[in-house]
């Protein structure tokens, strides 16, 4: 495993965001498209995330989670979507099977709270 300088991990800016919405575009066979509010001074990002296969849409409105949101945006999918961030979650094998686990916020907090 490479080892990651502590000033390049503090280059990450984590937070906790609300999801707001959340759908699976028609052209999508594996990633969902969630719409993420992180609160005054950030608002509103669109964040793809390959978990469809595992979780309804509806399971995720109105939770939090921890999101990187300081990424280059990617594009996403034929139609030229892009995704401003990244969910966090943990992944118990890296295979098209096992399901990853949400990270959950132990209690409610303001959107846009930094993650460290």
């Amino acid at each position: 495993m490479d080892k990651v300088k502590l000033a390049d991990f503090q280059k990450l800016d984590i937070r906790v965001g609300t999801v707001v919405e959340a759908e699976v575009p028609e052209w999508s066979h594996w990633v969902m498209k969630l719409v993420v509010n992180f609160g005054k001074g950030i608002g509103k990002k669109i964040i793809f995330a390959g978990i469809m296969k595992f979780f309804k849409p509806e399971e995720l409105v109105g939770k939090q989670y921890p999101f990187v949101i300081n990424l280059e945006p990617k594009k996403i999918g034929s139609q030229g979507d892009k995704s401003y961030g990244m969910i966090i979650m943990a992944v118990p094998k890296e295979d098209e099977e096992t399901p990853p686990h949400l990270l959950k916020i132990g209690g409610k907090v303001p959107n846009g709270t930094r993650v460290m």
